[in-house]
């Protein structure tokens, strides 16, 4: 496969990931971007560091942010509209950061997903406790035809003392998606290593921005145009331009 890393060069962009898969950028929703102009403004920004294509995430919660098609499809018209006007030629869709609970399991029996693409489902848990029966909605998702891809793992500090679930969760059919904030050290150290762990191990399979606000991008422009980024994933296999373009 070709690669965008050169062994005599340092990469101080993103045209080697090419799809950001996970963001909170279609406006007004959840705790991501408030409005439209300051979507068009994140997107502009992050296309020049060299993402080709956006699939927003917008959590559904039902307990704090209860989205769905009907809310996110005309938000991101919204944004597309912004996008238009400022001429920014990129291609924005929508998907959903689902959390596993309850509500999540009358979704799923209706099958009313918003996917990645090809039934990649993105998946999280609360950062405080893990998932109740985490496996059985992994199990579920599968049988059901989905892809779930289960969101930023290297944040669930009750997985950092018990690493051997991150396999487990693999094993059983689950991807991975890592933050890339977290190799900056943003989230605190314990965070910033477990991910080297994980890849390390070839546990994370796609990566994102899990973009919220203007302080997320000042860091990650930081991380990415200082050539640190690169110089950490320029050998691993990232499957973002495989799997969802």
């Amino acid at each position: 496969m070709f690669s965008f890393f050169s062994r005599k060069s340092v990469v101080k962009n993103l045209e080697w990931m090419g799809v950001d898969m996970h963001s909170h950028l279609i406006p007004g929703i959840d705790d991501g971007s408030p409005d439209a102009p300051t979507s068009a403004g994140y997107i502009k920004e992050l296309h020049e560091l060299g993402i080709e294509k956006f699939i927003c995430t917008p959590h559904v919660f039902m307990e704090v942010y209860p989205n769905s098609i009907e809310t996110i499809n005309p938000a991101l018209n919204t944004l597309k509209n912004e996008l238009k006007s400022h001429r920014l030629n990129v291609e924005v869709s929508a998907a959903a950061e689902y959390m596993l609970d309850p509500d999540f399991d009358k979704l799923l029996e209706e099958k009313k997903l918003l996917c990645l693409k090809d039934k990649y489902v993105l998946v999280e848990m609360s950062y405080q406790v893990e998932t109740r029966n985490i496996e059985k909605y992994i199990f579920d998702l599968n049988i059901n035809g989905y892809k779930p891809v289960l969101a930023h793992p290297e944040r669930y500090i009750y997985y950092h003392n018990s690493y051997q679930q991150y396999h487990k969760l693999r094993e059983r059919g689950c991807l991975m998606q890592l933050n890339l904030l977290s190799l900056s050290g943003y989230y605190g150290k314990s965070v910033r290593q477990v991910a080297l762990s994980l890849l390390q191990d070839k546990l994370i399979d796609l990566c994102g921005t899990d973009l919220h606000h203007r302080r997320h991008l000042d860091i990650l422009k930081k991380f990415v145009q200082s050539g640190t980024a690169g110089k950490i994933l320029k050998d691993y296999p990232m499957k973002n331009r495989e799997l969802l373009f």
